[in-house]
């Protein structure tokens, strides 16, 4: 491709080392998952910093057409082959931090340029080695996104920010000293306000003891504030936390008061793994089967639709949600063009529609699923090395942007994140509906609620893409006559069919409404029914009690077998001869026609209510999600209990200006969504300028046109046809399943098991995705009763 003859210096474009803050893109290419450990290397722009793949896609001139930026650094990596000995473990934050690129990697680099066609420029000239020793040494944006997979957010508290100490002593430190009620050594916490030595917590499932002496010190002495000593870094990084809030916290001047005690942080090295990287270590215990009934560990498989995804931390929530939904045929005509161009984007890092694309390449191909080449099995391990997986950092970077959760590293609940993902391809595709591939689960719901004293009747219609069903909590007795007994064994429960969930979501119920046509107070009977059926069908098994408005999982098992089955007892009849509809003007439950006024969904405003939450939550989940249904809102209030203005009353802004909260930044970012100026502007207003909530209400009103400039005027909106079918026998059959492990959707390890056709084997069968590992499944049949989302295909 290139000249490699040299010519004469080259004419020095405009170039400047990036900035800290600055993603440089020289570990994959932002158009497809070939890197710098393929042959050909990955070109890093010196211009922008993209990384452009050098292979067969060729995504490096592709930039290079678009752009004409010229000079660009090719970047090879070549690992150093290590033998394994043992089964692979996966990377903690201590071995990251304990061992450098150039300790694994062997790495070179030249610079090209496209306009001269040369190789291999004279780096010397002007700042270009500058430059590219910027390039070098930067974090790449994978690197960036691991050391955030590390870390909570954490903030100071008043007891920090005001923490007052006494008079200063030398404490015994760096040889961890003990503590002051027992001889314990380790796990040891200072109290900052007075020096106390004292013990942690027992730290259950692992070896690091405790007596819990610091906290009965704080409570005692009613001192909050502590610091694990074995945490503290050179760096100025320790655990510390506040016993007063039972949080974890920041200490914005926590050299000054360790020094308070003679601790100089400059000295110190860590010896200890922080709260963190313990919570990481308990949560990779939460492992799903890898071995056979008799040891042997389970047949790795590679090819076409059999690539993994690495964990780059806490991200299993993504990667099973995302296997799932790529193994059907929409989401694949949609996403995966191998012989196409990728889209054109100024930014394809920032590009929905290009890491979509890059993401169905990736899974689907079987370019990268393959054995890992790094590991040299051993005649004691036989067994094939499992792939290497693909790392899906910078699309868990776009669809999180601007998300409360979504965009921290924390573990996440995979059924609240593929309704995000949902809207978030359902808002891009808004321009080519027909493309959408999300539409394949879109249905209709009918409600009908019934006067118990006149009989009329009112139907209401409301379109979905999942179910939520109720799981029956049927607690088995323990001997002792506890849910739990003695030795804390785990309390179990009656199993139950899929059916009987279905029958209690689609029964009748009694709610209190007052009829505006007969004034009798006795109440209405509601139901609530399939109108149309999806052609895929997106289940929630919720199995969940609330625990001091906490969730709680718990292990009910639901029987679900492979057999096609038939939904068309859950057909809506619709209105029936003999029945009176309520009048037209006499609404229940519906919005005021005036446009600053929310009058909430009387129906699904008393279920949420009588399941004890506040009024303010349920009008404001009924706002943000259509005001619709009671389970679209109890989900929406389950992923927001911990908004800081969950308890504040609902604003909608009436006395702000046209754009209310509509800043350009807001609007630009809607933008690149596919979200239009004028719904915008429109739905910014109606969120006070809350760009995530701004996407859950343009999801909720589609047919919100939005505002529209005095010169502008709207077009007429099409009629809309209502999304699914009614057609009969309506045959469904499990696809694929989202299982989690652990007490609580947002701890514990997600994985994937999809049914789908093995080569070399007949028929469908189970196959297990657990990250970057790739096996067919065993004991399918245990996992299915305890799946967390059923995806159902109709036949």
């Amino acid at each position: 491709m290139f000249n490699l003859k040299r010519s004469a210096p080259l004419t020095e474009p405009d170039l400047n080392p990036p900035r800290p803050s600055r993603s440089v893109y020289r570990e994959d290419c932002t158009q497809c998952f070939d890197s710098i450990d393929d042959p050909a290397g990955l070109d890093v722009c010196l211009t922008c910093f993209n990384g452009g793949c050098a292979g067969d896609h060729q995504h490096n001139i592709l930039h290079y057409q678009s752009t004409s930026h010229p000079l660009v650094l090719n970047v090879k990596r070549t690992r150093k082959h290590l033998q394994r000995n043992e089964p692979p473990q996966k990377i903690t934050k201590l071995e990251v931090v304990g061992q450098t690129e150039s300790d694994k990697y062997e790495t070179t680099s030249q610079v090209n340029c496209f306009a001269c066609q040369q190789q291999n420029i004279d780096q010397s000239a002007g700042r270009l080695s500058q430059v590219v020793q910027g390039v070098l040494k930067a974090n790449t944006f994978a690197q960036q996104e691991e050391i955030k997979a590390w870390e909570q957010e954490f903030t100071p508290c008043e007891h920090t920010l005001c923490l007052e100490q006494q008079p200063a002593r030398q404490i015994a430190s760096q040889d961890l000293g003990h503590c002051s009620k027992c001889d314990l050594k380790e796990n040891l916490w200072l109290c900052m306000e007075c020096g106390n030595l004292g013990c942690g917590r027992k730290q259950y499932g692992s070896d690091v003891g405790g007596n819990n002496h610091a906290i009965e010190h704080s409570k005692e002495a009613g001192h909050g504030v502590a610091v694990k000593l074995g945490s503290i870094t050179a760096e100025g990084s320790a655990d510390v936390y506040c016993y007063k809030c039972d949080e974890e916290r920041v200490d914005t001047e926590l050299a000054a008061h360790l020094a308070h005690w003679g601790i100089d942080i400059s000295g110190r090295e860590k010896t200890e793994k922080s709260l963190m990287e313990m919570q990481v270590e308990q949560n990779l215990k939460w492992d799903f089967s890898m071995t056979t009934d008799d040891g042997k560990e389970l047949k790795p498989l590679f090819g076409q639709g059999f690539t993994g995804l690495k964990n780059i931390g806490n991200t299993c929530y993504l990667a099973s949600t995302v296997q799932c939904l790529f193994d059907l045929p929409e989401f694949q005509q949609r996403y995966y063009h191998p012989s196409e161009s990728p889209p054109q984007a100024s930014n394809p890092a920032d590009d929905l529609e290009t890491q979509l694309r890059k993401l169905a390449e990736g899974i689907l191909s079987g370019r990268y699923s393959k054995p890992n080449s790094d590991i040299v099995a051993q005649p004691d391990t036989p067994e094939v090395p499992h792939q290497q997986g693909l790392s899906p950092a910078m699309f868990k970077h776009l669809v999180g942007r601007g998300h409360e959760e979504f965009s921290t590293m924390r573990q996440q609940d995979a059924f609240e994140f593929l309704l995000h993902l949902f809207k978030l391809i359902n808002v891009s595709n808004r321009s080519h509906p027909d493309q959408d591939p999300v539409q394949s689960f879109r249905f209709a719901m009918e409600q009908k609620l019934q006067c118990i004293n006149c009989k009329r009747v009112r139907y209401r219609t409301d379109e979905q893409d999942n179910i939520s069903i109720p799981v029956p909590v049927r607690r088995i007795p323990q001997k002792n006559g506890m849910d739990e007994n003695k030795d804390g064994k785990k309390e179990e429960f009656e199993s139950v069919s899929l059916k009987e969930c279905l029958d209690i979501f689609t029964a009748v119920d009694t709610v209190e409404l007052t009829c505006p046509a007969c004034s009798s107070k006795d109440g209405f009977l509601k139901s609530s029914k399939f109108k149309t059926f999806p052609q895929n069908l997106a289940v929630n098994a919720r199995r969940f009690e609330l625990v001091n408005w906490v969730p709680t999982k718990l292990d009910i098992p639901v029987q679900i077998g492979d057999e096609p089955f038939d939904l068309a007892t859950y057909l809506s009849p619709g209105l029936q001869p003999g029945e009176e509809e309520l009048p037209e003007e006499a609404e229940v439950g519906d919005a005021s026609a005036a446009s600053n006024q929310f009058v909430p969904n009387e129906a699904a405003l008393g279920q949420l209510q009588s399941m004890g939450f506040p009024q303010v939550r349920c009008e404001k989940a009924l706002h943000a999600t259509g005001n619709s249904d009671a389970e679209a809102a109890m989900n929406w209030l389950f992923g927001h209990m911990d908004d800081p203005d969950i308890d504040e009353p609902l604003n909608l802004g009436g006395s702000a200006s046209q754009s209310g909260g509509a800043s350009e930044a807001s609007i630009s970012q809607l933008a690149e969504m596919g979200i239009g100026a004028p719904q915008a502007r429109k739905t910014l207003r109606e969120c006070d300028g809350n760009v995530e909530r701004a996407i859950d209400w343009v999801f909720s009103h589609p047919d919100d046109q939005g505002d529209f400039d005095a010169d502008v005027p709207a077009e007429p909106s099409a009629p809309k046809s209502v999304p699914g079918s009614t057609a009969t026998p309506a045959i469904f059959e499990l696809e694929s399943i989202a299982c989690h492990k652990g007490s609580s959707i947002h701890a514990g390890h997600y994985v994937a098991f999809i049914r789908k056709e093995i080569p070399g084997e007949k028929g469908k069968q189970w196959v297990l995705y657990n990250d970057e590992k790739v096996v067919k499944a065993v004991d399918v049949e245990e996992m299915k009763k305890f799946a967390y989302v059923y995806f159902f295909r109709r036949h």
